[in-house]
């Protein structure tokens, strides 16, 4: 793929419990089409279309009379593979983010590593049991998700006051890491890495 193609990637994956597609497109303009049956993950989902300028496309459909679990989880897992695709070797890219972002009281920081080596690192300062309809305990399970399938290392840290303000502000510091990271270079053409693949 050369820098003047776009990066697009798409996956699905359907099981007894789940059946998701997603359409990721790097170098996009910030728009969303999300529908998982979650609204609050539809909502930081969009945030993260939005904040990375990338473009998203989130089909899902999940047996949520059981919870949240097998839609987020399912979800989180072909978003990771929809972005390997599309980055696909990592050619001419920065690899690295470092972002931070404020939603207010609270505020988070997010690192990237495009490294191939999918794992995710992930604090948040949680006192409720949901954000909406979006279990807490499933925010980091999507980016620790997301991370081992799309091969990359995430460490996403944040604290406040208010849950649905820490939440918002770890995947908007998320997008921009991950804009930051998926860049091209303008000084090179190879794989960032010595090993000279990722």
């Amino acid at each position: 793929m050369t820098k003047e193609e776009p990066r697009k990637g798409t996956t699905e994956r359907e099981t007894g419990e789940t059946s998701v597609s997603v359409e990721f497109v790097v170098d996009g303009e910030g728009e969303a089409d999300v529908d998982t049956g979650v609204a609050f993950l539809d909502h930081m989902l969009g945030a993260v279309a939005k904040h990375g300028l990338f473009d998203l496309t989130v089909d899902a459909e999940g047996d949520l009379e059981t919870g949240d679990h097998h839609t987020v989880e399912d979800t989180a897992i072909v978003f990771g593979q929809a972005f390997a695709d599309a980055v696909g070797d990592g050619a001419g890219i920065e690899r690295f983010g470092d972002r931070r972002a404020p939603l207010d009281e609270a505020v988070a920081s997010a690192v990237v590593d495009v490294s191939g080596r999918g794992q995710a690192f992930i604090s948040l300062d949680l006192e409720r049991d949901a954000v909406g309809d979006l279990t807490n305990e499933m925010v980091p399970h999507f980016f620790g998700s997301f991370a081992r399938n799309a091969g990359v290392t995430l460490h996403v840290d944040a604290d406040g006051e208010n849950d649905h303000h820490i939440v918002e502000a770890a995947f908007k510091a998320f997008a921009l890491a991950l804009d930051d990271a998926t860049r091209y270079d303008k000084r090179r053409d190879d794989v960032p890495s010595t090993k000279g693949e990722l």
